[in-house]
């Protein structure tokens, strides 16, 4: 037997398997079962589909429209240490019960107190025939009244019964969290109990001890892996469109090049190896014909690989759209979106991203890369069936795959980590945090082995810098914590604006053309500026690049003068103001709305580039005045025009994102020094300050709420007074809730009930008049149940009564069939007896709750829906659907347009 600390987990675990009553059992405590307790606990009633008529399969093509109008919830939450309701306490498993030695005494799993041997003895002898929570059986009850029991939580043949018993969940469902946690916690201490029984229990615990840490490692080999191989292809596709390497076309520009012995690189012809698409046809590259052939093959290329991104995520893999990091939040936060993790979006989804990055259009491979890193961990999950049967566990890999994400994005591991914690995961335990770590660890890693850019770095744009600031350059990194504030909040509403154009208006009916026509103009306009027509990462480098006198690039045209003291500075050449005009140019094409983490880091790297020159000009003029002279040094630069270019990037990723910390830890991750730690926490909370102003949240947090997906975003706060009575329904004017009675209705009645309703679950209460709380049955239990009963047991037809019930009340069959007009019982059809798909211990709160307490509730407990009750007695229900409507009617935000689900 297990001790009574263990009582409480097993209160979560809904489908336990139960011995009928002793037969030393008397009538009082049988009867005294079906009075109302006065203690009535809580009861989950599910979330319905928000938008009525919608078809589901219709919205699930469109997952970066958000679409997703028929969200549907299951039910049936515990809370652990919740005493069941009327029914008494719950049963023990078909494999306890093989378990349990004759004599033990074990009050938990018999509702009546000692557990006699020869009760033992006869679990023993029908467990095996009934099977694991499935199998019916047919006995007489105490008033001799035959009736069919399906003693297990779930009737239905063994293959199904095993798939739901392990906690399988319906597209579009939330998971339930408490009791994924106990199902867990119920398998944990089996393990345990087998381990001191044999060796084979013994090596079981040893692998499911470090099966998270394996699971986490195969994770991060197969994300680092994969992104070795989109930085590879994204880079040899990119420089496909300005020529091919002639002894090697599998070598891009640069891999081209190392065997070069030319002192001199032009960006145009690179090398002798490189040859561009003029060259190739016998034309040279300097003349008017071969900038217009190139022009052309340039659009071609672009359109030819857009075109071929678009039709493989429309054909095969829909969810590949999009970077998918608000859905990843969603999914972490216990939504349950199936095919959006599978095998094919991270196909499509690879493949896509190089294509689509090599069309030239404003976006990067760094924010799908967590996608694709999730995307492995959910398939690597599936062979451990401690984290694949289990919703609630896998969703802590998940958040393990989202850091190695991060991590092989930016080279930045610990940045990984912290942006899992404080950006994409909704439930992080500690434990959690040492796997993200690992993860983080071995994926950088496994992607330092791959050496994609061949530099022994692990992304493109990597710089070092030696320099120091000055206290006086506070004031321009606040500026640019500003304009980073000011660009997030408009690129948060130009993209909202756009997305939703999209999504409601006709310009979604023709995905492929939209994406043809963007990359036309995108082409167009790119190819004439050489910081638009280069690869968005070549040109962060750029911009976080140091010059020098040895640097030729336009950006570096500097008067350099060998005398001059301050040798680390000098007056901007002519090249200087032909690329200022030319970057002006760049950053208003980057503001279009497009890409979010690479698009966002140019635009801010080109404004603090700007400024830095503009503020290094005027120190090179001004170099003994006041304060210029206080940190103009010798052998370094006054102004560090590339240290202004990484701070105005982290600013302007910090005004879409909103992260802080976790952006902090990225770019030092990119640059190698600490001593800028405080410039880039500067610029990162002014950003975040100026955005929050002026919008409500993040781009995430916006395109979550465009989309209609149930997140309950645990930063904001509730300030208002409102109670549950306010919140829940049916109010006045709406249909009354769907309710099941204990002993009162046929298997017709319930068919005619499901048939007519669309809900995913039904309280259970004593009868019409009394509206007493029982408990709970989910919607696909009973149907199960009903269908197996249909087509395994005989007798069972449409007027067998079915009691929800630990037994039947004395006379409850004659009296139903009486008020049908059948004068006895004699002859009746057999009852149906489906105690044990009821959850006893329901979450209820009475009509009197603030409301604020039932946000909590919701988001520290990870529910779907909670019954509210008074004095025992059921008055309705509130289902997340409900309270986030009812936060964006607070915010004046009209409810009915919203999508929840």
């Amino acid at each position: 037997t297990e001790d009574s600390s263990s009582k409480e987990t097993d209160a979560l675990v809904h489908f336990l398997r139960g011995a009928p009553p002793t037969s030393g059992a008397s009538q009082g405590q049988l009867d005294s079962l079906h009075q109302p307790s006065g203690a009535i606990h809580p009861a989950s009633l599910p979330v319905t589909s928000l938008v009525s008529g919608v078809n589901r399969n219709q919205h699930q093509s469109k997952p970066g429209g958000g679409n997703y109008s028929a969200f549907s919830e299951a039910s049936s939450t515990a809370v652990a240490g919740a005493p069941a309701a009327s029914g008494g306490p719950l049963g023990a498993s078909d494999e306890e019960m093989i378990d349990l030695t004759p004599g033990q005494d074990n009050p938990f799993r018999d509702p009546f107190g000692a557990q006699s041997a020869a009760l033992s003895q006869h679990r023993r002898e029908t467990a095996t025939a009934m099977g694991n929570l499935g199998g019916g059986r047919r006995r007489s009850s105490s008033g001799g009244d035959d009736f069919v029991d399906l003693g297990g939580a779930n009737p239905i043949d063994a293959n199904e019964a095993a798939g739901l018993a392990e906690g399988h969940y319906n597209d579009f469902e939330t998971i339930d969290w408490l009791k994924d946690i106990g199902r867990h916690r119920k398998r944990h201490r089996e393990i345990l109990r087998r381990m001191k029984l044999s060796c084979r229990g013994k090596l079981v615990s040893l692998f499911d001890s470090f099966s998270g840490w394996l699971c986490v490692g195969l994770i991060a080999v197969a994300a680092g892996l994969v992104a070795g191989v989109v930085d590879i292809g994204t880079t040899w596709m990119s420089d496909l469109r300005d020529g091919i390497c002639a002894e090697a076309f599998w070598f891009n520009k640069e891999q081209c090049c190392w065997s070069s012995n030319d002192t001199t690189f032009d960006d145009e012809q690179a090398c002798r190896q490189w040859y561009t698409w003029a060259e190739l046809v016998g034309d040279s590259n300097k003349d008017f014909g071969a900038y217009i052939f190139k022009y052309l093959l340039y659009i071609l290329w672009s359109l030819l690989f857009a075109l071929l991104a678009a039709l493989l995520v429309k054909v095969f893999a829909p969810y590949a759209c999009g970077s998918g990091i608000p859905e990843m939040k969603t999914i972490l936060s216990g939504f349950v979106i199936r095919g959006y993790l599978g095998k094919w979006t991270l196909l499509i989804k690879s493949v896509g991203i190089m294509l689509a990055v090599s069309a030239g259009l404003n976006l990067g491979k760094e924010g799908p890369m967590v996608h694709m890193a999730a995307c492995c961990g959910n398939i690597i999950a599936y062979l451990f069936p401690k984290y694949g049967r289990n919703e609630a566990k896998k969703r802590e890999v998940l958040s393990a795959a989202a850091a190695a994400g991060v991590s092989i994005a930016f080279g930045a591991p610990l940045g990984g980590v912290l942006f899992s914690l404080e950006e994409a995961s909704y439930y992080f335990p500690l434990k959690t945090l040492w796997r993200s770590f690992f993860c983080s660890m071995v994926a950088a890693s496994v992607l330092k082995l791959v050496n994609p850019f061949g530099n022994d770095h692990l992304v493109l744009f990597y710089v070092e810098y030696r320099s120091t600031w000055s206290v006086i350059e506070i004031g321009p990194f606040i500026l640019l914590g500003v304009i980073g504030g000011l660009f997030g909040a408009g690129f948060i509403r130009a993209n909202v604006w756009i997305c939703r154009i999209r999504k409601f208006g006709r310009l979604g009916r023709f995905p492929i053309a939209e994406v043809m026509l963007v990359t036309l103009v995108t082409a167009l306009l790119a190819f004439p500026n050489t910081y638009t027509r280069m690869n968005t990462s070549r040109l962060i480098k750029l911009l976080f690049s140091k010059c020098g006198p040895e640097d030729e690039a336009e950006l570096c045209d500097y008067k350099w003068n060998s005398t001059n003291d301050y040798s680390g500075s000098a007056p901007a050449g002519p090249g200087i103001y032909s690329a200022m005009w030319k970057l002006m140019l760049a950053y208003l094409f980057k503001m279009v709305p497009s890409g979010l983490f690479i698009p966002s880091l140019a635009v801010g790297a080109i404004a603090g580039r700007v400024l830095g020159n503009v503020l290094e000009q005027v120190a090179v003029s001004r170099m003994d005045s006041f304060p210029f002279r206080l940190f103009c040094r010798a052998g370094q630069p006054c102004i560090n025009s590339g240290l202004y270019a990484m701070i105005g990037a982290a600013a302007a990723l910090g005004g879409v994102t909103r992260m802080t910390l976790s952006l902090v830890a990225i770019m030092l991750e990119l640059t190698g020094g600490l001593q800028y730690i405080v410039p880039l926490m500067i610029a990162a909370m002014t950003s975040k300050w100026v955005g929050d102003r002026l919008t409500k949240g993040g781009i995430y947090e916006e395109h979550i709420r465009l989309n209609g997906y149930p997140y309950l975003d645990n930063k904001e706060e509730f300030a208002h007074t409102t109670i549950a009575a306010d919140v829940m329904h049916p109010r006045r004017g709406e249909a009354q809730l769907q309710l099941l009675y204990q002993d009162s209705m046929n298997v017709e009645d319930l068919e005619t009930l499901m048939a007519a309703s669309d809900v995913n679950g039904y309280p259970v209460v004593v009868s019409r008049d009394s509206h007493y709380l029982l408990g709970f049955v989910t919607r696909r239990d009973l149907m199960l149940a009903l269908e197996f009963a249909r087509k395994n047991e005989d007798g069972i037809v449409g007027d067998s009564l079915v009691y929800f019930t630990e037994h039947l009340v004395a006379g409850a069959v004659a009296a139903r069939h009486t008020d049908a007009g059948a004068s006895s019982t004699d002859g009746q059809p057999p009852a149906l007896k489906l105690r044990r798909i009821v959850d006893l211990s329901p979450i209820t709160v009475t009509d009197q709750t603030p409301m604020e307490v039932v946000l909590e509730m919701f988001r520290k407990l990870g529910l779907r829906q909670t019954l509210v009750t008074h004095n025992g007695r059921l008055l309705g229900l509130i289902t997340k659907k409900d309270v986030l409507r009812h936060i964006e009617y607070l915010h004046s935000i009209d409810p009915h347009n919203l999508i929840f689900s």
